[in-house]
């Protein structure tokens, strides 16, 4: 029985060491775990602000494109129009 009550001391004085020394692993795990995140949060920011530029410069090609749409049709009668004029002048 003196041994059994011995045997708690001795896994202590044995274990504590190398249980204080995973916790200090998992902290140092743990602070790498949050500079990750933080740095994942700053590139996912960037991004986003790199997409809303994209998305800036296709809304106003898509702006061009719509006034130049509007456009056509005013341009096709201007050439229907030269076409008649000039099939008149070569009468």
């Amino acid at each position: 029985m003196e041994k059994m009550g011995k045997v708690p001391g001795w896994l202590e004085r044995l274990l504590m060491p190398k249980l204080n020394e995973i916790s200090g692993e998992i902290k140092a795990i743990h602070t790498r775990i949050d500079g990750v995140e933080k740095e994942v949060a700053s590139l996912r920011s960037e991004m986003m602000t790199k997409f809303e530029s994209v998305d800036r410069r296709f809304e106003a090609v898509e702006s061009r494109l719509d006034s130049i749409e509007a456009r056509l049709p005013v341009m096709e009668k201007m050439a229907e129009f030269e076409a008649r004029l000039t099939d008149c002048v070569a009468f």
